[in-house]
């Protein structure tokens, strides 16, 4: 099944696109946004988190871009990726003529390249249609100037350390080119064939290829993502869907070291006008867990092994404790600096780094005790420095779970969240499991056992709302919590029917159609959180409720399916539009892990 999304001439407001008119082209290091209009608004490059070298998306007028778009005054757009690929084809049709844009952040057959290579193929189809070519490099928020340097063979573009260097076809016509910016025009007609590239290095001499060896990459681009999706083992319902954000997951995975970003971008709104804009552009435990649990249901292999590896040797190197996130090279996070960057449609503040580094997040022992029971389940072995990080995590959490965090949604207020609690317990009923099985030391076995039963006879006690008949989202509140749907494993330890009505009053409460709300009040400050909603399917499919389950699933599919099977972070109820970081990791590990469990599979949770 290929997706496609068709728009007439995409309109801006006060230069901003709708962040649903966007698609991402990456290749394991870096990711652009295109929107529908051809403008390539950002790319941070070369790395996820380095400084944007295209940053309109967050400063619709001063911020840098790449543009490529017809000059008719109306036309008509169709775009798609093409089957099991990240490659992007986007068709323009004017009222003279026909053409398709294919384009790339190009690899080739052993992996990435060296430097970065942004590929666009312009074919003319039918009649002609004159393209507007503008590349506008960007300041770093005006903590640098642009400047055009002339070399032997060609014109090379310094921003900071980053060399960025033009590359294009003989039929593209250079209008203007200084500075600050390099603006041309091309006319295609039918049967026509042109690029139009950027090269990109930082602190490291600049690879010149030749334009033809550039155009040829896009085709490797494709097979090699082919490759890759189609030796994907899943073969359960939604299965084209599942590809798609296996695809998506594909792109946030950072291949020189393994880390998983929680999305490619920083400071889009959870709410338009809204303080809720974080860098995303980082990777957390969690995220990570739930990403490498999804690979691990898609059959991805290579990439969860490599995500667990850096993990643990990330939170090794910077122990004991561990850290909510990671820069993608393994280091701390920098603490949040505000840019002074006009923000996506006014949203301020824009924010470089992420205070919930220091944040204590209980949360996260089940995380990872439960990844590692899912990767030795899957058939690998763990090594012995890893076996002991699980014994010493688990110890920490036999310690620490009676301390408040700010649980999973990073709030400024501290409790004794209800999900951090679930978590702790199923971070030591997998402890006692490992142990039992031998895959960690047996010495503190009889303790985790002993402060697992605690942590259940406490959550009983003191989570659980007669009124509310349900698991509320802390002691003391009617507030409820869809981060509950995670924690449905707990079943175990009370009757079914309390989570079973836990289930039906976050529905009820925090439901809005087939989409969810992070937590009571949250509708007044941000969008729905897509990851609630397949979150809540996999709980109900995982306890038994598979009609409901399907029920769900099929209606949130059909919700958020507009932009060729990519998510946002949430989505508007009442308007549908996209909120939030994008691609987000958390909206596409759940919809995997959701239909895993609608295919008849198993959750680490479930039994």
């Amino acid at each position: 099944m290929t997706l496609t999304r068709t728009c007439l001439t995409p309109r801006r407001h006060e230069g901003y696109a709708d962040l649903e008119d966007y698609a991402a082209i990456g290749e394991g290091r870096s990711v652009a946004l295109v929107g529908m209009d051809g403008a390539i608004d950002w790319w941070c490059a070369p790395n996820m988190d380095s400084p944007p070298l295209f940053d309109r998306l967050l400063d619709a007028r001063h911020g840098g871009h790449f543009t490529l778009v017809p000059e008719a005054d109306s036309y008509r757009v169709e775009r798609r990726y093409r089957d099991n690929s990240n490659v992007l084809e986007t068709c323009f049709i004017t009222d003279q003529g026909r053409a398709r844009i294919t384009e790339s952040i190009n690899s080739n057959t052993a992996g990435r390249l060296p430097w970065c290579e942004l590929a666009r193929r312009v074919e003319g189809l039918e009649g002609e249609v004159t393209f507007r070519i503008d590349f506008v490099p960007g300041t770093r928020a005006g903590t640098v100037s642009p400047w055009l340097q002339d070399t032997p063979i060609g014109k090379v573009y310094n921003i900071g350390p980053l060399m960025v260097m033009m590359r294009h076809s003989d039929d593209v016509k250079v209008l203007l080119v200084d500075d600050r910016e390099l603006s041309a025009r091309l006319t295609t007609r039918k049967g026509s064939r042109s690029m139009v590239a950027l090269l990109a290095a930082e602190g490291e001499p600049l690879a010149v290829p030749p334009i033809d060896r550039i155009d040829e990459r896009i085709d490797v681009s494709d097979f090699a993502w082919r490759d890759w999706a189609e030796k994907l083992n899943y073969d359960g319902e939604f299965k084209p869907r599942v590809l798609r954000s296996a695809l998506a997951l594909k792109f946030l995975l950072y291949s020189p070291s393994g880390a998983i970003a929680a999305a490619a971008t920083t400071s889009l709104p959870e709410g338009i006008g809204g303080e809720k804009n974080y860098d995303y552009r980082y990777a957390w435990v969690r995220d990570a867990c739930l990403v490498i649990k999804a690979f691990v249901h898609a059959g991805a292999l290579e990439e969860s092994k490599a995500a667990f590896s850096w993990l643990t040797a990330t939170i090794r190197r910077h122990g004991p404790n561990m850290r909510a996130c990671y820069t993608l090279q393994g280091e701390l996070v920098p603490a949040e600096t505000f840019p002074p960057l006009h923000g996506y449609r006014g949203s301020q503040p824009v924010r470089i780094g992420n205070n919930a580094k220091d944040q204590l997040q209980t949360s996260m022992y089940g995380d990872m005790l439960a990844t590692a029971s899912l990767f030795i389940d899957a058939g690998h072995v763990i090594d012995l420095e890893t076996a002991r990080l699980l014994g010493d995590l688990a110890n920490q959490c036999a310690d620490r779970w009676r301390q408040v965090d700010c649980g999973i949604w990073e709030l400024p207020e501290q409790h004794h969240y209800t999900h951090s609690k679930m978590a702790c317990w199923l971070a030591l009923d997998h402890a006692v499991r490992l142990a039992e099985a031998g895959h960690i030391e047996q010495t503190w076995q009889g303790r985790w056992q002993r402060e697992r039963d605690r942590i259940a006879d406490w959550i009983n006690t003191h989570c659980w709302s007669e009124t509310r008949q349900a698991y509320t989202f802390y002691p003391g509140t009617d507030k409820l919590d869809a981060a509950m749907c995670l924690t449905h494993r707990f079943c175990t330890q009370v009757s079914p029917e309390r989570m079973q009505a836990t289930f039906k009053a976050l529905q009820e409460e925090l439901g809005r159609g087939p989409l969810m709300y992070r937590y009571s009040g949250a509708e007044q400050e941000e969008g729905a959180f897509l990851a609630c909603s397949f979150w809540l399917v996999e709980a109900l499919g995982a306890t038994g409720q598979c009609d409901q389950a399907t029920r769900l699933m099929q209606a949130a599919v059909e919700t958020c399916d507009g932009n060729l099977g990519l998510m946002h972070e949430m989505i508007d109820p009442d308007t549908g539009a996209a909120l939030g970081n994008f691609p987000q990791g958390l909206s596409h590990l759940a919809f995997i892990c959701a239909a895993n469990v609608l295919s008849g599979g198993k959750s680490e949770e479930a039994d």
